[in-house]
């Protein structure tokens, strides 16, 4: 099968997109043929050797798949042959195949796109991880996201708003922030004066929770602009530049700095993880939330995109198609076709009925 492989940390260009073995599963595992892959973030820093988690080399980055099972482990239950899925794994997403134990599997509806149940996975995770179980974000409080136009932000805008929050979206220029606001926030504003209008919004009181996956400098103004008994929640660190916080606002304001590690609650609580996607599912299938894909690109293409990614020009979720663009046409994607060149789907329909009547 085909996989992209990092052989060594270094320079995201270094990664290879090559010919690898199929993944062998173990009695408590699932094959999945995969559909979409979700980009993220930390995918980045791990090929670069700059993550908190350094797996040995050679590997195969990427941590959340969706696509059909083609086969089962004998300890696998509640699953079957042909299942649409999603599943999270700690590696080996960016592949064709990909191999996840069944206790991170999630069945996905009909209704749902392989392209939004990866979303779901690690971005709205994440974002509803934060602000219910750590955040503990209440009906009517303020909630302030940063980097809202990016996958987790908008999530976290949504969820926010699911919530009862009043949400205060910061984007870094006009057209991000009319992403925010199309997804629901209430105010969006720069990062110019971000201390003033903040305080010009909240009247005065101070912000209850902010969602801050950027970090650098602008933490500091964070700080200076809880409230009460609020929360800062430490999300990671898009600027790249990790932030130092002066502790006697903490006590003089009484707030708390909070971290947030998704990956770890994901191990360490399943039971509370599955409760969590289980929610999220159902909140899309209601309606209530919609995951935001920017972009699909063929699984060839992993190093443009995690680029593209990590100098935090993607705007929502961009999806590896690992059958996109393959030379047998019948092998095309059509979902995605649909989604990028809505008016060629008939033209591919009619290609394919012209061939297999030829």
């Amino acid at each position: 099968m085909k996989a992209i492989v990092c052989n060594d940390f270094g320079p995201i260009k270094n990664i290879k997109y090559m010919d690898v073995e199929n993944p062998e599963i173990d009695d408590e595992s699932i094959l999945i043929s995969v559909r979409s892959v979700g980009v993220n973030f930390p995918d980045g820093l791990l090929v670069q050797g700059k993550y908190q988690l350094k797996p040995e080399t050679p590997f195969i980055p990427g941590m959340e798949v969706s696509g059909e099972i083609i086969e089962l482990g004998s300890k696998v239950a509640d699953f079957k042959i042909g299942d649409r899925v999603a599943g999270l794994s700690r590696l080996s997403g960016y592949a064709e195949k990909a191999a996840v134990k069944f206790s991170s599997v999630f069945k996905i509806p009909d209704s749902m796109s392989f392209d939004d149940s990866c979303a779901l996975l690690c971005a709205y995770g994440t974002s509803h991880y934060a602000l219910k179980q750590r955040g503990q974000l209440k009906k009517d409080e303020t909630l302030v996201v940063l980097g809202a136009s990016g996958s987790t932000g908008i999530a976290a805008i949504q969820i926010g708003k699911i919530m009862g929050a009043k949400v205060i979206a910061v984007a870094s220029n006009a057209e991000k922030q009319k992403i925010a606001k199309d997804n629901g926030a209430d105010f969006t504003i720069g990062y110019d004066n971000l201390k003033e209008n903040l305080k010009d919004i909240s009247s005065g009181k101070g912000i209850d929770v902010i969602f801050d996956p950027v970090g650098g400098d602008i933490f500091d103004t964070l700080a200076r602009t809880m409230g009460r008994k609020g929360r800062l929640l430490v999300i990671g660190f898009a600027s790249g530049s990790i932030p130092k916080l002066a502790v006697n606002l903490a006590l003089v304001k009484e707030f708390s700095v909070v971290g947030v590690f998704w990956g770890a609650f994901t191990r360490a609580e399943p039971d509370e993880y599955k409760k969590n996607m289980i929610e999220l599912f159902h909140w899309y299938e209601k309606g209530l939330l919609k995951p935001l894909t920017e972009e699909s690109h063929p699984l060839s293409d992993a190093a443009n995109v995690l680029a593209k990614i990590l100098a935090r020009g993607a705007k929502g979720k961009i999806i590896l198609k690992p059958s996109l663009f393959k030379k047998n046409p019948d092998l095309l994607n059509v979902e995605f076709a649909f989604k990028i060149f809505p008016e060629r789907t008939t033209f591919f329909f009619s290609l394919k009925k012209l061939k297999s009547a030829s």
